[in-house]
């Protein structure tokens, strides 16, 4: 991240700052990992402290299915379940005690606010159009942008279509770009796959001068509870620092090729404590003269992989559809599916797009997850007889 000011703030830090009709401004410390990590200074019209009511608790704990899971799979997008809430419409999918991924399919935009109080969440626009509007200002989205939202942010998502469809991401540790593409003072260096010319900062907008009834609904633990604020949470008159929400989109991401096959850390775009986020985007393949432009075979001992589809034909895989999540788990061997390797050869170009998550810890599967597998992946690999011979000896 970089340093980021928008909106008056006074000359100094914890200072007195007050409106032209000398009233006071309230300053307020926004950062993580007990001010040592990133921060911001926000700048309020009230105190944001200014609860009038807090309701009941409602758990959302993910329910697991499968504890220990080894088997590859596959789940379809396109089968999950839209609502009309947003918060509602979050279906997760995968999970462990780092962090928990679906897909969220809402159809009317928010009436309430909502603030993540133990995770930074990473939403991925595969479908649709709208606006990330936060304390600190709105972000327009569009198909491709990846909104990362700090934890403890405040915000609303106003929706303008229908059919939006978000790749749903949340981490209990902070979201960032790789460390091997930053210097000693933060600064991305130029071989890095993109620079901060990409991330795109909240446009500023009016603080609003509110009073009344305000409902924040706040996630921690598995819970979310409803608090009544008695000023509205977008009073922000002024900010700076380097603890934001921001967007990146999918093609601004520069893929890194090579002669030969390049492996999938190239490809990433983000990571956090035991997990990264990478990238496939459409891309020269490799030059070599003989290369093998498909994945070779490989196991990832150390980690899931996990594979949402989001745009293009997937040249590694066969009957894969737009919105499909695969699974792959540590410790077993996956890669092409029959015919992709030799479809490959001396192919030029490739047009996919896919967000890879590869965690360091075993996922669970969750009931949401079982309602939309293709029980058929796992024995996907087989080669064309072996694969008739197990189809009969299940009839």
């Amino acid at each position: 991240m970089r340093y980021h000011q928008s909106g008056n703030i006074p000359q100094k830090r914890h200072t007195i700052f007050k409106s032209p009709e000398d009233q006071f401004y309230y300053e307020q410390l926004f950062g993580t990992e007990g001010f040592h990590g990133i921060s911001s200074l926000l700048y309020h019209i009230h105190r944001p402290t200014q609860i009038k009511s807090i309701g009941e608790p409602k758990d959302v704990t993910p329910k697991i299915a499968v504890d220990k899971n080894v088997t590859p799979r596959m789940f379809k997008g396109m089968n999950v379940t839209p609502e009309d809430d947003f918060m509602d419409s979050r279906k997760i999918l995968l999970m462990n005690n780092d962090l928990k991924m679906g897909l969220a399919k809402p159809r009317k935009s928010m009436d309430y606010f909502y603030k993540n109080a133990e995770c930074d969440e990473l939403l991925y626009v595969h479908n649709g159009s709208g606006v990330l509007k936060t304390f600190v200002g709105n972000l327009e989205f569009f198909v491709g942008d990846y909104l990362i939202i700090p934890r403890g942010t405040i915000y609303q998502v106003e929706l303008h279509s229908d059919d939006t469809v978000f790749f749903v991401l949340e981490s209990h540790s902070p979201i960032y770009t790789p460390k091997r593409y930053r210097n000693e003072f933060g600064q991305l260096l130029e071989h890095s796959p993109f620079c901060e010319r990409d991330i795109i900062a909240p446009t500023f907008v009016e603080p609003k001068d509110e009073k009344g009834e305000f409902l924040i609904k706040v996630k921690k633990e598995n819970q979310i509870t409803d608090f009544i604020y008695a000023t509205h949470p977008f009073d922000v008159v002024g900010w700076d620092g380097y603890f934001y929400p921001y967007k990146f989109n999918i093609k601004n991401f520069e893929p890194i090729t090579g002669r030969i096959h390049q492996p999938p850390p190239v490809h990433q775009n983000f990571e956090g404590h035991n997990f990264v986020v990478c990238s496939f985007c459409a891309r020269m393949y490799d030059y070599h003269p003989m290369a093998i432009p498909a994945p070779y075979n490989h196991s990832n001992i150390d980690s899931d992989e996990v594979l949402f589809y989001t745009e293009g034909d997937f040249m590694s895989r066969n009957h894969i559809d737009l919105m499909d999540f695969t699974l792959h788990p540590g410790g077993i061997v996956h890669g092409p599916h029959p015919g992709a390797m030799e479809r490959s050869i001396g192919k030029k170009f490739t047009e996919e797009y896919a967000v890879m998550v590869d965690p360091f810890r075993p996922l669970k599967i969750t009931e949401e997850a079982l309602k939309v597998e293709d029980p058929s992946y796992k024995t996907s690999w087989l080669e064309e007889n072996d694969k008739t011979m197990e189809d009969r000896s299940q009839e």
